[in-house]
């Protein structure tokens, strides 16, 4: 899609086009959170002293692979990317229900390159349409005003064309979740009633520097599903990341890279802070994903300390199989090929 200039995306009068938009959004997607609540929870007890956990989705046997495509194009590097893991159809069976845990962080035109761009989020929400999936939801818990940063990221408006629901995050659809061995992420409020209730999670990041972990990928990605006074968790912003990665076990991760933001992550603000790195990086190991990320940053794993932490707690490893889809080589990742 023709992205528009930056000073009109920012000027006032579409800003506060935008932003009336945001109410009508506000208003339908509380109707779509309205099927998630359940005052009994989904097992019948929400008491907050329970260490609960999130479901596994990683499909069973699979073996750990990741995929990466290069282009300008950013659904079309998806369905490269996806064809070279054997197509979405092994993720996504008909009759499931899909969640994208999206990046919409930021109340920011799609240019910036804050959040997630609406073109991949529709892309991969019509993929999933495509191999049968019954429903396709997209959240996320912005710093912002929630109804305002999808709306203005776009990521509303690619929702509602491809025909997915989006759930704006309410207090009745968070409850308290441990990780197993976890020193910070226990009994901490997370997005659960979405990510209980469906069938297969997929993770849509972008490539951004981030001031405090180095590098903001996928494994930060899922800093959005934390509600609560989560900034503090910044104070220890490589085991927060770490912890994450053990709590969320998802079917699949997207790591956009067509643009990347270099510098004055995570929220950028300026041209300048981007690069075009022309790559999309899918796989299910999210270790992995994240390795080759930060080479699209000029940094190393070794610079980033949460890689191999994560790695070390056995959330993925950096020797994942690698496809790389210029020449249907198979590597491993960090070998130059």
């Amino acid at each position: 899609m023709n992205a528009e200039p930056l000073h009109d995306a920012l000027t006032r009068r579409n800003f506060l086009k935008r932003s009336a938009k945001a109410a009508t959004a506000a208003a339908a997607a509380c109707l779509v959170g309205y099927r998630f609540y359940d005052p009994s929870g989904p097992t019948g007890n929400w008491v907050a002293d329970v260490d609960r956990r999130l479901p596994n989705f990683a499909i069973p046997d699979m073996a750990p692979r990741v995929a990466v495509a290069r282009g300008a194009d950013r659904a079309g590097s998806f369905q490269q990317a996806i064809g070279a893991l054997g197509g979405l159809e092994r993720f996504v069976r008909p009759g499931d229900r899909v969640l994208l845990k999206v990046n919409a962080a930021f109340a920011a035109p799609p240019l910036i390159g804050a959040t997630s761009h609406p073109d991949l989020v529709a892309q991969v929400a019509k993929a999933c349409f495509d191999v049968g999936a019954a429903v396709v939801f997209v959240t996320d818990n912005p710093i912002n005003d929630p109804a305002s940063c999808f709306e203005l990221t776009g990521i509303a408006g690619a929702a509602r064309g491809v025909g997915a629901e989006l759930i704006l995050p309410r207090d009745d659809l968070f409850t308290e979740v441990s990780v197993d061995g976890g020193r910070l992420i226990r009994q901490w409020p997370v997005l659960y009633a979405p990510v209980s209730r469906v069938d297969k999670l997929i993770g849509l990041a972008t490539v951004k520097d981030h001031h405090r972990s180095g590098a903001s990928l996928v494994m930060k990605n899922w800093y959005g599903l934390l509600g609560g006074r989560r900034n503090i968790l910044h104070q220890d912003i490589h085991t927060t990341i770490m912890e994450l990665a053990m709590m969320v076990q998802p079917t699949l991760v997207v790591l956009d890279g067509t643009v990347s933001m270099m510098t004055n992550g995570p929220t950028g603000g300026s041209l300048s802070d981007l690069k075009p790195t022309e790559t999309m990086i899918v796989g299910t190991d999210q270790v992995a994903v994240d390795t080759i990320g930060a080479e699209l940053l000029d940094r190393t794993a070794e610079s980033l300390p949460f890689i191999a932490m994560a790695e070390k707690a056995g959330a993925g490893s950096s020797a994942t199989e690698l496809i790389d889809t210029r020449s249907s080589r198979e590597n491993r990742v960090g070998v130059p090929g």
